[in-house]
Protein backbone atom coordinates (compact mmCIF):
# COMPACT_ATOMS: atom_id res chain seq x y z
CA UNK A 1 0.00 0.00 0.00
CA UNK A 2 1.02 3.67 -0.31
CA UNK A 3 3.07 5.34 2.20
CA UNK A 4 0.80 7.57 3.17
CA UNK A 5 -2.24 5.90 3.63
CA UNK A 6 -0.95 3.61 6.59
CA UNK A 7 -3.62 3.52 8.46
CA UNK A 8 -6.39 2.87 6.07
CA UNK A 9 -6.40 -1.28 5.64
CA UNK A 10 -4.25 -2.32 3.11
CA UNK A 11 -7.05 -3.49 1.47
CA UNK A 12 -10.45 -1.79 1.84
CA UNK A 13 -13.16 -3.45 2.83
CA UNK A 14 -16.93 -2.38 4.52
CA UNK A 15 -17.11 -1.35 7.91
CA UNK A 16 -19.96 -0.66 9.65
CA UNK A 17 -19.99 1.55 13.16
CA UNK A 18 -22.14 4.15 14.66
CA UNK A 19 -21.39 7.90 15.66
CA UNK A 20 -23.89 7.94 16.02
CA UNK A 21 -25.19 7.74 13.26
CA UNK A 22 -24.98 4.02 11.71
CA UNK A 23 -22.41 3.93 9.11
CA UNK A 24 -21.63 1.61 6.42
CA UNK A 25 -18.17 2.72 5.03
CA UNK A 26 -15.83 1.30 2.44
CA UNK A 27 -15.95 -0.18 -1.60
CA UNK A 28 -19.05 -2.04 -2.88
CA UNK A 29 -21.43 -0.59 0.07
CA UNK A 30 -24.18 0.95 -1.94
CA UNK A 31 -24.97 -3.25 -2.34
CA UNK A 32 -26.14 -3.12 1.54
CA UNK A 33 -28.85 -0.49 0.91
CA UNK A 34 -31.58 -3.62 0.74
CA UNK A 35 -30.06 -4.84 3.80
CA UNK A 36 -30.54 -1.02 5.46
CA UNK A 37 -34.07 -0.69 4.06
CA UNK A 38 -35.35 -3.97 5.78
CA UNK A 39 -33.73 -3.23 8.96
CA UNK A 40 -35.45 -0.21 9.56
CA UNK A 41 -39.02 -1.53 8.31
CA UNK A 42 -39.18 0.36 5.46
CA UNK A 43 -41.73 -0.37 2.40
CA UNK A 44 -42.16 2.49 0.22
CA UNK A 45 -39.02 4.80 0.66
CA UNK A 46 -38.71 8.20 -0.81
CA UNK A 47 -35.58 8.79 -3.18
CA UNK A 48 -34.55 12.15 -3.27
CA UNK A 49 -31.97 13.36 -5.84
CA UNK A 50 -31.34 15.93 -8.23
CA UNK A 51 -30.47 16.07 -11.84
CA UNK A 52 -26.83 15.71 -12.14
CA UNK A 53 -26.80 12.86 -10.05
CA UNK A 54 -29.65 10.75 -12.62
CA UNK A 55 -27.43 11.76 -15.15
CA UNK A 56 -24.34 10.46 -13.47
CA UNK A 57 -26.20 7.22 -13.68
CA UNK A 58 -26.47 6.76 -10.08
CA UNK A 59 -30.14 6.49 -9.18
CA UNK A 60 -30.24 3.73 -12.12
CA UNK A 61 -27.69 1.85 -9.83
CA UNK A 62 -29.87 2.63 -6.61
CA UNK A 63 -33.01 1.98 -8.39
CA UNK A 64 -31.80 -1.63 -9.89
CA UNK A 65 -30.59 -2.26 -6.40
CA UNK A 66 -33.97 -1.95 -4.92
CA UNK A 67 -35.63 -3.66 -7.85
CA UNK A 68 -33.33 -6.17 -7.58
CA UNK A 69 -34.69 -7.06 -3.77
CA UNK A 70 -37.97 -6.91 -4.64
CA UNK A 71 -38.30 -3.69 -2.67
CA UNK A 72 -40.92 -0.51 -3.72
CA UNK A 73 -39.79 3.34 -4.17
CA UNK A 74 -40.97 6.30 -5.06
CA UNK A 75 -37.99 9.07 -7.28
CA UNK A 76 -38.05 12.55 -6.19
CA UNK A 77 -35.23 14.05 -8.60
CA UNK A 78 -36.20 17.60 -8.77
CA UNK A 79 -33.77 19.24 -6.29
CA UNK A 80 -32.25 21.88 -7.38
CA UNK A 81 -28.36 22.83 -6.28
CA UNK A 82 -28.35 25.11 -2.99
CA UNK A 83 -31.83 23.95 -2.08
CA UNK A 84 -34.99 25.91 -1.89
CA UNK A 85 -37.71 25.96 0.63
CA UNK A 86 -40.01 25.17 -2.70
CA UNK A 87 -37.73 22.08 -3.34
CA UNK A 88 -38.15 20.91 0.50
CA UNK A 89 -42.32 21.57 -0.33
CA UNK A 90 -42.24 19.04 -3.96
CA UNK A 91 -40.40 16.82 -2.06
CA UNK A 92 -43.45 16.94 1.00
CA UNK A 93 -45.90 16.61 -1.77
CA UNK A 94 -44.37 13.79 -3.57
CA UNK A 95 -43.69 11.76 -0.07
CA UNK A 96 -47.24 12.23 0.86
CA UNK A 97 -48.86 11.35 -2.68
CA UNK A 98 -46.29 8.28 -3.45
CA UNK A 99 -47.70 7.26 0.58
CA UNK A 100 -43.96 6.90 1.41
CA UNK A 101 -42.94 5.67 5.22
CA UNK A 102 -38.83 6.56 4.93
CA UNK A 103 -36.47 8.71 2.44
CA UNK A 104 -33.22 7.43 0.87
CA UNK A 105 -31.37 10.99 0.22
CA UNK A 106 -28.71 10.39 -2.92
CA UNK A 107 -26.09 12.96 -3.77
CA UNK A 108 -24.46 15.54 -2.49
CA UNK A 109 -25.44 18.19 0.17
CA UNK A 110 -28.24 19.31 -1.84
CA UNK A 111 -30.31 16.49 -2.03
CA UNK A 112 -29.51 15.33 1.77
CA UNK A 113 -29.94 18.72 3.02
CA UNK A 114 -33.55 18.77 1.40
CA UNK A 115 -34.44 15.32 2.19
CA UNK A 116 -33.84 16.16 5.20
CA UNK A 117 -36.50 19.18 5.36
CA UNK A 118 -39.13 17.21 3.99
CA UNK A 119 -38.12 14.16 6.72
CA UNK A 120 -39.06 17.28 9.19
CA UNK A 121 -42.12 18.18 7.77
CA UNK A 122 -43.66 15.30 7.63
CA UNK A 123 -44.83 15.50 11.04
CA UNK A 124 -44.45 19.32 11.60
CA UNK A 125 -45.99 22.34 10.03
CA UNK A 126 -44.24 25.06 8.25
CA UNK A 127 -42.53 27.22 8.03
CA UNK A 128 -39.16 25.64 8.16
CA UNK A 129 -37.84 29.28 9.72
CA UNK A 130 -39.42 28.53 12.81
CA UNK A 131 -37.18 25.40 13.46
CA UNK A 132 -33.99 27.92 13.01
CA UNK A 133 -31.83 27.01 15.98
CA UNK A 134 -30.14 30.47 16.02
CA UNK A 135 -33.49 31.63 16.89
CA UNK A 136 -33.73 28.25 19.79
CA UNK A 137 -36.12 26.69 17.10
CA UNK A 138 -34.95 23.58 17.70
CA UNK A 139 -37.02 22.99 20.46
CA UNK A 140 -39.91 22.91 18.06
CA UNK A 141 -38.52 19.65 16.30
CA UNK A 142 -40.66 17.57 18.89
CA UNK A 143 -42.41 14.79 17.01
CA UNK A 144 -41.31 11.72 15.88
CA UNK A 145 -39.53 11.79 12.23
CA UNK A 146 -39.33 8.86 9.64
CA UNK A 147 -36.24 6.97 8.92
CA UNK A 148 -33.78 8.48 6.60
CA UNK A 149 -30.94 6.82 4.90
CA UNK A 150 -28.15 9.15 3.47
CA UNK A 151 -25.96 7.83 0.48
CA UNK A 152 -23.35 10.63 -0.24
CA UNK A 153 -21.91 10.82 -3.86
CA UNK A 154 -19.40 13.87 -3.16
CA UNK A 155 -16.87 14.24 -0.28
CA UNK A 156 -18.25 17.37 0.93
CA UNK A 157 -20.87 18.32 3.11
CA UNK A 158 -20.76 15.41 5.56
CA UNK A 159 -25.02 16.01 5.95
CA UNK A 160 -24.95 12.17 5.64
CA UNK A 161 -23.75 12.27 9.48
CA UNK A 162 -24.84 15.66 10.43
CA UNK A 163 -28.15 17.28 12.48
CA UNK A 164 -28.64 19.78 10.53
CA UNK A 165 -30.54 20.75 7.22
CA UNK A 166 -29.88 23.84 5.14
CA UNK A 167 -32.16 25.91 2.56
CA UNK A 168 -33.28 29.15 1.26
CA UNK A 169 -35.96 30.13 3.21
CA UNK A 170 -38.47 32.41 1.20
CA UNK A 171 -39.70 33.94 4.52
CA UNK A 172 -36.12 34.91 5.86
CA UNK A 173 -34.89 35.51 1.89
CA UNK A 174 -31.25 33.75 3.47
CA UNK A 175 -29.44 30.61 3.77
CA UNK A 176 -30.40 29.44 7.02
CA UNK A 177 -29.48 26.02 8.81
CA UNK A 178 -31.89 24.02 10.90
CA UNK A 179 -30.19 22.24 13.42
CA UNK A 180 -31.75 19.09 15.93
CA UNK A 181 -30.43 15.91 16.49
CA UNK A 182 -33.89 14.17 14.85
CA UNK A 183 -32.71 15.31 11.85
CA UNK A 184 -29.59 12.75 11.87
CA UNK A 185 -29.95 10.07 9.45
CA UNK A 186 -30.54 6.68 11.06
CA UNK A 187 -28.05 5.41 8.29
CA UNK A 188 -25.31 6.57 6.19
CA UNK A 189 -24.11 4.73 3.18
CA UNK A 190 -20.44 5.53 2.22
CA UNK A 191 -19.21 4.05 -0.85
CA UNK A 192 -16.13 6.10 -1.96
CA UNK A 193 -16.91 4.11 -5.32
CA UNK A 194 -19.86 6.74 -6.55
CA UNK A 195 -17.45 9.77 -5.78
CA UNK A 196 -15.32 7.97 -8.98
CA UNK A 197 -17.30 10.38 -11.70
CA UNK A 198 -17.50 13.17 -10.06
CA UNK A 199 -15.91 15.78 -12.21
CA UNK A 200 -12.90 17.48 -11.40
CA UNK A 201 -14.44 21.02 -9.81
CA UNK A 202 -16.75 19.64 -8.48
CA UNK A 203 -14.29 16.87 -6.70
CA UNK A 204 -12.20 20.26 -5.01
CA UNK A 205 -15.13 22.50 -3.88
CA UNK A 206 -16.75 19.61 -1.98
CA UNK A 207 -13.78 18.38 -0.54
CA UNK A 208 -12.53 21.86 0.45
CA UNK A 209 -16.19 22.16 1.87
CA UNK A 210 -15.13 19.17 4.18
CA UNK A 211 -11.62 20.45 4.90
CA UNK A 212 -13.45 24.03 5.92
CA UNK A 213 -15.45 22.36 8.00
CA UNK A 214 -12.65 20.57 9.98
CA UNK A 215 -10.77 23.85 9.58
CA UNK A 216 -13.48 26.15 10.82
CA UNK A 217 -14.60 23.49 13.84
CA UNK A 218 -10.81 22.88 15.23
CA UNK A 219 -10.13 27.12 15.38
CA UNK A 220 -13.66 27.64 16.99
CA UNK A 221 -14.30 29.37 19.81
CA UNK A 222 -16.31 26.39 21.87
CA UNK A 223 -14.75 23.40 23.67
CA UNK A 224 -14.85 20.01 22.41
CA UNK A 225 -11.57 17.98 22.75
CA UNK A 226 -13.25 15.22 20.76
CA UNK A 227 -14.49 16.85 17.89
CA UNK A 228 -10.76 19.12 17.90
CA UNK A 229 -9.39 15.56 17.56
CA UNK A 230 -11.88 14.34 14.63
CA UNK A 231 -11.28 17.79 12.87
CA UNK A 232 -7.42 17.42 13.11
CA UNK A 233 -7.74 14.55 11.94
CA UNK A 234 -10.13 15.25 8.71
CA UNK A 235 -7.19 18.44 8.20
CA UNK A 236 -4.83 15.69 7.86
CA UNK A 237 -6.73 13.37 5.64
CA UNK A 238 -7.61 16.36 3.33
CA UNK A 239 -4.38 17.65 2.59
CA UNK A 240 -2.60 14.34 1.93
CA UNK A 241 -5.69 12.83 -0.38
CA UNK A 242 -7.58 15.77 -2.53
CA UNK A 243 -4.50 16.88 -4.42
CA UNK A 244 -4.57 12.74 -5.00
CA UNK A 245 -7.91 12.47 -6.71
CA UNK A 246 -7.81 15.05 -8.80
CA UNK A 247 -4.75 13.87 -10.67
CA UNK A 248 -6.35 9.98 -10.34
CA UNK A 249 -9.83 10.20 -9.49
CA UNK A 250 -10.26 6.15 -9.41
CA UNK A 251 -7.46 5.97 -5.83
CA UNK A 252 -9.53 3.98 -3.90
CA UNK A 253 -7.77 5.13 -0.81
CA UNK A 254 -7.76 8.56 -1.34
CA UNK A 255 -11.08 8.25 -2.32
CA UNK A 256 -11.79 6.94 0.87
CA UNK A 257 -9.39 9.28 2.98
CA UNK A 258 -11.89 12.19 1.64
CA UNK A 259 -16.03 10.28 2.34
CA UNK A 260 -14.48 10.01 6.18
CA UNK A 261 -12.92 13.65 5.68
CA UNK A 262 -15.89 15.16 4.85
CA UNK A 263 -17.70 12.89 7.71
CA UNK A 264 -15.32 14.50 10.32
CA UNK A 265 -15.87 17.77 9.13
CA UNK A 266 -19.53 17.26 9.88
CA UNK A 267 -18.93 15.35 13.40
CA UNK A 268 -16.68 18.39 14.46
CA UNK A 269 -19.03 20.98 13.03
CA UNK A 270 -21.13 20.70 16.20
CA UNK A 271 -18.36 22.74 18.24
CA UNK A 272 -18.81 26.04 15.84
CA UNK A 273 -17.95 27.03 12.84
CA UNK A 274 -16.72 30.37 11.98
CA UNK A 275 -16.23 33.88 9.43
CA UNK A 276 -15.86 31.24 6.63
CA UNK A 277 -18.94 29.56 6.55
CA UNK A 278 -20.96 33.06 7.65
CA UNK A 279 -19.16 34.57 4.80
CA UNK A 280 -20.49 31.76 1.99
CA UNK A 281 -23.15 31.31 3.49
CA UNK A 282 -23.88 34.67 2.08
CA UNK A 283 -22.10 34.56 -1.34
CA UNK A 284 -24.29 31.41 -2.82
CA UNK A 285 -27.63 33.68 -2.99
CA UNK A 286 -25.80 37.05 -3.89
CA UNK A 287 -23.45 35.74 -6.38
CA UNK A 288 -24.38 32.48 -6.96
CA UNK A 289 -21.10 30.47 -5.79
CA UNK A 290 -21.32 27.19 -4.93
CA UNK A 291 -20.61 26.64 -0.82
CA UNK A 292 -17.82 25.03 -1.21
CA UNK A 293 -15.94 26.92 -3.95
CA UNK A 294 -17.01 29.77 -1.28
CA UNK A 295 -15.37 28.55 1.60
CA UNK A 296 -12.27 27.76 -0.12
CA UNK A 297 -11.90 31.25 -1.35
CA UNK A 298 -12.36 33.42 1.76
CA UNK A 299 -10.45 31.25 4.13
CA UNK A 300 -7.21 32.16 3.60
CA UNK A 301 -8.52 35.48 4.53
CA UNK A 302 -10.34 34.30 7.55
CA UNK A 303 -7.53 32.68 8.68
CA UNK A 304 -5.22 35.93 8.65
CA UNK A 305 -8.01 37.91 10.41
CA UNK A 306 -8.26 35.36 13.05
CA UNK A 307 -4.21 34.50 13.44
CA UNK A 308 -3.05 36.38 16.55
CA UNK A 309 -6.21 34.56 18.16
CA UNK A 310 -5.41 30.84 17.50
CA UNK A 311 -2.04 31.36 16.68
CA UNK A 312 -1.14 27.68 18.43
CA UNK A 313 -3.83 25.49 16.75
CA UNK A 314 -3.39 27.13 12.98
CA UNK A 315 0.56 26.33 13.88
CA UNK A 316 -0.70 22.53 14.84
CA UNK A 317 -2.98 22.66 11.27
CA UNK A 318 0.53 23.65 9.35
CA UNK A 319 1.70 20.32 10.95
CA UNK A 320 -1.03 18.29 10.04
CA UNK A 321 -0.98 19.50 6.40
CA UNK A 322 2.76 17.72 6.30
CA UNK A 323 4.72 20.81 7.52
CA UNK A 324 8.11 19.22 9.72
CA UNK A 325 7.83 20.59 13.25
CA UNK A 326 10.48 22.47 15.36
CA UNK A 327 9.79 25.87 13.79
CA UNK A 328 8.85 28.90 15.77
CA UNK A 329 4.52 28.86 16.64
CA UNK A 330 3.73 32.16 14.76
CA UNK A 331 6.25 31.13 11.98
CA UNK A 332 4.05 27.76 11.75
CA UNK A 333 0.26 29.81 11.60
CA UNK A 334 1.17 32.23 8.81
CA UNK A 335 2.64 28.82 6.81
CA UNK A 336 -0.71 26.80 7.78
CA UNK A 337 -2.77 29.68 5.74
CA UNK A 338 -0.02 29.57 3.26
CA UNK A 339 -0.35 26.27 2.98
CA UNK A 340 -4.60 26.41 2.60
CA UNK A 341 -4.37 28.80 -0.62
CA UNK A 342 -1.85 26.79 -2.02
CA UNK A 343 -4.18 23.59 -1.80
CA UNK A 344 -6.80 25.92 -3.03
CA UNK A 345 -4.60 26.60 -6.03
CA UNK A 346 -3.60 22.68 -6.59
CA UNK A 347 -6.65 21.89 -7.33
CA UNK A 348 -7.24 24.26 -10.11
CA UNK A 349 -9.99 26.62 -7.55
CA UNK A 350 -10.01 30.20 -7.92
CA UNK A 351 -7.85 31.89 -5.34
CA UNK A 352 -9.83 35.66 -5.34
CA UNK A 353 -13.85 36.44 -4.95
CA UNK A 354 -13.07 38.37 -8.07
CA UNK A 355 -12.20 35.23 -10.00
CA UNK A 356 -15.48 33.75 -9.33
CA UNK A 357 -17.56 36.41 -10.34
CA UNK A 358 -17.77 38.49 -7.34
CA UNK A 359 -17.86 42.06 -7.63
CA UNK A 360 -16.81 44.72 -5.33
CA UNK A 361 -20.53 46.24 -5.25
CA UNK A 362 -21.61 43.04 -3.82
CA UNK A 363 -19.56 43.01 -0.89
CA UNK A 364 -21.43 45.16 1.36
CA UNK A 365 -24.38 43.12 0.94
CA UNK A 366 -22.30 39.97 1.50
CA UNK A 367 -21.58 41.54 4.56
CA UNK A 368 -24.75 42.54 6.13
CA UNK A 369 -26.62 39.11 5.45
CA UNK A 370 -22.77 37.08 6.83
CA UNK A 371 -23.50 39.11 9.76
CA UNK A 372 -27.15 37.93 10.62
CA UNK A 373 -25.86 34.49 9.93
CA UNK A 374 -24.97 32.50 13.14
CA UNK A 375 -21.74 30.92 11.92
CA UNK A 376 -19.51 33.42 12.54
CA UNK A 377 -20.78 33.65 16.24
CA UNK A 378 -17.87 30.44 16.53
CA UNK A 379 -15.26 32.87 15.01
CA UNK A 380 -12.18 32.56 17.65
CA UNK A 381 -12.03 36.44 17.05
CA UNK A 382 -15.18 38.59 17.75
CA UNK A 383 -16.21 40.25 14.57
CA UNK A 384 -18.32 42.50 13.51
CA UNK A 385 -20.18 43.58 10.28
CA UNK A 386 -17.30 46.17 9.34
CA UNK A 387 -15.05 42.97 9.88
CA UNK A 388 -16.60 40.98 7.90
CA UNK A 389 -16.67 43.20 4.92
CA UNK A 390 -12.49 43.86 5.22
CA UNK A 391 -12.48 40.34 4.84
CA UNK A 392 -14.29 39.86 2.25
CA UNK A 393 -12.54 42.85 0.68
CA UNK A 394 -9.31 41.16 1.47
CA UNK A 395 -10.30 38.10 -0.69
CA UNK A 396 -11.52 39.71 -3.52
Amino acid sequence: MDAPFFDLPTTPRITVFSFPTRVVLGPGALRRLPEEVRRLGLHRPLVVTDAGVVKAGLVDRVISILGEAGLVHVLFDRVTPDPTERDVFAGLEAYRTGGCDGIIALGGGSPLDAAKLVQLLTSHAPPLSQYDDATGGDRFVVHPLPPLIAIPTTAGTGSEVSRSGVAFLQDTQRKTVIFAPALLPRVAICDPELTYGLPPRATAATGLDAFTHCLEAYLSNGFHPLADAVAIDGIRRVARSLPVVMQEPTHLHARLDMMISAMEGAMAFQKGLGNAHALAHALTPIAGLHHGLANAVVLPSVMAFNRDAVRARLARVAIAMGEPTGALEDVLAGVAIDRVRRLVADVGLPTRLSQAGVKEQDLPRVAELAFRDASHQGNPRPTTEADLLDIARAAL
